[in-house]
């Protein structure tokens, strides 16, 4: 059933990762899976069978030509360094070349202990693996460069997070699961040939175009190529209101894909302070906080690299920080031009900046939902008598009603017409996004009652972000006061 694995990270030097089989469960039962995805990625469809897969998907039966590893990493985690992380409950069969000829990873998640466990379990509960699955299948319908969901299965085991919870394994699908960590497991040993061999290795399978580039200028190209994408990667999450809630540097990927989706949720009433990560106390991985901790992390990644970038330790952190002083101006580029979209402006103005920031201080004061707001706003952009269901939705409707003035003179100076600008709206802002509430109700559903339903409609649903769904407006709707989920938790 599988396809050909293509190995690629095994290849490494063995000081890279562990080998390690994964440890089988007791029952494995198929409870999710992504077709479209499989196919994507060569699957055999017309040989699947649901009980096979489960064993194959639980780590029971290593498919041919595999090579399980945990990948060695480590890791700033809220600020503190930690030299040694690893995969410590996923194990990395290899890689397969999906149908556009792209390297792609596949990783069971909660497949066991492994050498990087640090005294944990290996294993996961099935709330996590759900959420995992819904959210960033819901990423990646919206466009946001996600790893992805390709299978969930329940092993028939429980694993204990205070209580007993049933157990799970999600098979993740990526296109690396290489981290600034990765390059921070080599430096924090002084092992500079690992930082240059993982570099080449990211190069050849990320940014090909930077294989003619000589000397510092490869890795220094590097650092820009990897900024690049997690500038526009931020905005991105910017711009639907997500919350990652642990934007460690071993949860950062190179290649500019979201990874990890413990305590994420998406904000319903917009406040740029929020946060919703259990663990996050300090608020340091708030919303608003997401693109500055992205330099952060960017900067630790450039340590990493500045004995390849210069000889002369001076040069190497003069160049490296020139490169990260330009972060700013790049996110704040990419986060206009997803902005300018989401009020159907197509040629940037110099006044853009502060009716953009104008509409989000009126949401905050006016405590209006994220979502609808914008969704709102597509609909008002096309029939005025739209506006009504928009200014609904503040505390403070006087406020609303004077930035729609400025708005609407603001598209007086586009040459859309109403219906094109609303279309191309709706293409930017979702509808449907996986409410808190919504997944939480899928999980307990699942956890509880083994009931599955829930979370299928849901996933249905989220993985349809921009369409008109009808029959289902009460998956656009805020939280009522008692159904509103304020905390979400890391599976560990």
């Amino acid at each position: 059933m599988f396809p050909e694995f293509t190995l690629c990270y095994s290849r490494l030097p063995e000081r890279f990762y562990e080998r390690f089989e994964p440890v089988p469960v007791r029952e494995p039962h198929l409870v999710a899976f992504n077709r479209p995805l499989a196919e994507a990625l060569g699957f055999d469809l017309a040989a699947f069978d649901a009980e096979e897969a489960a064993v194959w998907f639980a780590g029971n039966v290593v498919p041919r030509g595999a090579e399980p590893l945990a990948q060695a990493y480590a890791g700033h985690q809220f600020g503190g360094f930690v030299p040694r992380l690893g995969d410590g409950r996923a194990v990395l069969l290899g890689e397969v070349t999906d149908h556009d000829g792209r390297l792609r990873d596949i990783q069971l998640k909660g497949a066991g202990r492994t050498p990087f466990s640090r005294g944990g379990d290996g294993r996961s509960p099935l709330g996590p693996v759900l959420r995992e699955y819904l959210v960033s299948e819901a990423m990646h319908a919206m466009g946001i460069p996600a790893t992805r969901a390709l299978a969930a299965v329940t092993t028939g085991e429980r694993v204990m997070r205070g209580i007993p919870e049933p157990g799970a394994i999600l098979t993740r699908v990526a296109s690396s699961h290489i981290r600034v960590g990765t390059f921070q497991y080599f430096a924090a040993r002084g092992d500079i040939e690992g930082v240059r061999e993982l570099a080449g290795h990211v190069i050849e399978r990320h940014y090909p175009e930077l294989e003619s580039k000589q000397g510092g200028e490869r890795y220094l190209g590097l650092l820009e190529a990897v900024q690049a994408r997690q500038a526009a990667l931020i905005a991105k999450w910017m711009g639907v209101g997500f919350i990652h809630g642990v934007m460690n540097t071993d949860n950062t990927t190179i290649s500019g894909e979201t990874i990890d989706f413990g305590p994420c949720a998406f904000m319903e009433q917009y406040d740029p302070q929020m946060v919703f990560s259990s663990i996050d106390e300090g608020g340091r991985y708030a919303y608003s906080n997401q693109p500055w901790i992205a330099q952060w992390n960017l900067a630790r990644l450039a340590e990493t690299l500045l004995p390849l970038i210069d000889d002369d330790s001076d040069k190497a952190v003069e160049r490296a920080t020139e490169m990260l002083q330009r972060f700013p101006v790049q996110y704040e580029a990419e986060w206009l031009g997803v902005m300018r979209a989401k009020l159907g402006l197509e040629q940037p103005q110099p006044g853009d900046k502060a009716l953009i920031e104008a509409l989000l201080a009126t949401m905050h004061r006016g405590r209006a939902d994220f979502t609808l707001s914008f969704r709102q706003l597509a609909a008002a952009a096309e029939n005025p008598e739209a506006e009504a269901a928009l200014v609904a939705l503040f505390e403070r409707p006087e406020e609303i009603a004077g930035w729609l003035e400025e708005w609407r003179a603001r598209l007086a100076q586009e040459a859309l017409n109403e219906s094109e600008r609303a279309q191309r709206m709706r293409w930017v802002n979702p509808a449907f996004i996986p409410r808190n509430h919504r997944v939480q109700q899928a999980l307990t559903a699942a956890m509880d009652e083994n009931d599955f339903g829930p979370f299928e409609t849901l996933l249905q649903v989220v993985t349809h972000p921009f369409d008109d769904q009808p029959g289902r407006e009460e998956f656009t709707l805020p939280a009522e006061p008692t159904e509103r989920v304020f905390r979400t938790f890391c599976g560990t």
